[in-house]
């Protein structure tokens, strides 16, 4: 199969705005869960999900934290400018950012630019009482607007040394729940739309596999002798992205940045490289990292950028997904580990762009939990792949049973 020349238009389901879940269930343990097993489905709440696991798996989690990472802005016009935070300029690592006191610098996306021609952009907010002021500043090189792709340079400054820039996201800034939800973002949004487990600030879009975990879940979990470790991808807003080409070689991936701890490769090896995935992201990461063993293999001394995932490798010189001239997944992640060892180093930074589809042979993830994806989307693609094209029977299964969909929605639990 040639990977490249899929049709998206072949991935397409009808999908009734009434079936997007607007909400999340409460408790979130509570929403309905979707049992692929071997062809089968059938279905169950999802606060039985241990009881389908094997005993003494390795899950592997997103722990990632939703950041409040949009930003208005009114001009004296009256013009409302709206700035929403994709990634980390100045500093590029996401920690210091949010440490940063003073100033700081993110690559932005930016609504009604069109009235936002010049001029810096000011507005005030309180913390602890005491009243501060936040500029926003476009910034120009040689007098066209510095830009990441579609998104913009835009330098943060504020009147005091001791407020960080997270100090300002928890004052003014607002989560930026889904657009397909169509809804303005509510109280209830800030706890509900972030996983129980999330840890670490740096997402603009919640890893929404995740949000049906409580912490009787979790310790349900550990009674099944099911050992559970984390690695962070923070997710992008590139993740709602549809696919516009009408075949998928001519879609960009987004790129994202990940961090996996020593512990999780060591995890990795001791369970053969075996993984259940909570959710895409934790998908992407895992597999990403076969693919960063094999750089290894050849380039030892690699640095963190020249390790990034792009988006077609895993199809390259004919692999169509399957492993590279004999490298295990066992040997991958040795050459990792080899790495973090040689420089002295207890996590591995770095980013991926990687695209699975159908023809992708998974090299580590052999069951998935996720909710249900939009038509003709790249996390659609991700799951047929999973499930050797079967998409087509759980998501005619979900809409004749009621199950809800999209980020707030049930979930599934795919084991091929």
């Amino acid at each position: 199969m040639n990977t490249k020349h899929i049709k998206i238009s072949d991935y397409d389901y009808p999908l009734p705005d009434q079936r997007i879940a607007k909400y999340p269930i409460e408790p979130r343990d509570h929403s309905k869960l979707l049992l692929y097993r071997h062809g089968e489905v059938s279905e169950d709440i999802f606060y039985h999900l241990p009881q389908y696991l094997p005993q003494g798996a390795l899950m592997v989690f997103n722990n990632t934290r939703v950041i409040q990472a949009r930003l208005h802005f009114r001009k004296d016009t009256g013009a409302l400018i709206e700035i929403f935070l994709m990634e980390p300029a100045a500093p590029v690592d996401y920690q210091q950012i949010f440490q940063t006191a003073g100033h700081c610098a993110w690559y932005c996306m930016i609504g009604n630019l069109k009235k936002w021609k010049e001029g810096a952009l000011k507005r005030q907010f309180e913390v602890n009482g005491v009243t501060f002021t936040l500029t926003a500043s476009l910034v120009r090189h040689e007098g066209n607007v510095q830009t990441n792709g579609t998104n913009y340079w835009i330098d943060f400054d504020w009147d005091s040394s001791d407020i960080s820039f997270a100090d300002i996201l928890e004052s003014v800034g607002e989560l930026p729940i889904p657009p397909y939800l169509n809804r303005e973002t509510q109280e209830r949004d800030k706890t509900a739309y972030q996983t129980v487990y999330s840890k670490i600030n740096g997402s603009v879009a919640a890893p929404t596999a995740g949000l049906h975990f409580t912490d009787n879940v979790l310790a349900a979990l550990d009674a099944q002798g099911i050992v559970r470790d984390e690695l962070t991808l923070h997710v992008g807003a590139g993740t709602f992205k549809p696919v516009k080409s009408e075949e998928i070689e001519g879609h960009v991936m987004h790129s994202e940045y990940i961090v996996v701890h020593k512990h999780t490769f060591e995890h990795l090896l001791q369970y053969g490289c075996c993984a259940i995935a909570v959710g895409t992201t934790s998908v992407r990461t895992l597999e990403s990292l076969y693919y960063i063993g094999v750089k290894l293999e050849s380039n030892r001394d690699a640095s963190e950028e020249d390790l990034h995932v792009g988006q077609w490798e895993p199809y390259e010189k004919g692999r169509e997904g399957r492993m590279v001239d004999g490298i295990t997944p066992e040997h991958a992640i040795r050459n990792i580990l080899d790495y973090l060892d040689r420089n002295q180093l207890e996590a591995l930074h770095t980013s991926t762009q990687i695209i699975i589809a159908p023809g992708y042979d998974y090299k580590i993830v052999k069951m998935l939990v996720t909710n249900f994806h939009q038509p003709q989307s790249t996390l659609l693609l991700l799951v047929s792949a999973f499930v050797k094209g079967d998409w087509h029977k759980i998501y005619d299964y979900a809409l004749s049973h009621d199950f809800r969909f999209l980020s707030y929605g049930d979930s599934s639990l795919l084991i091929p």
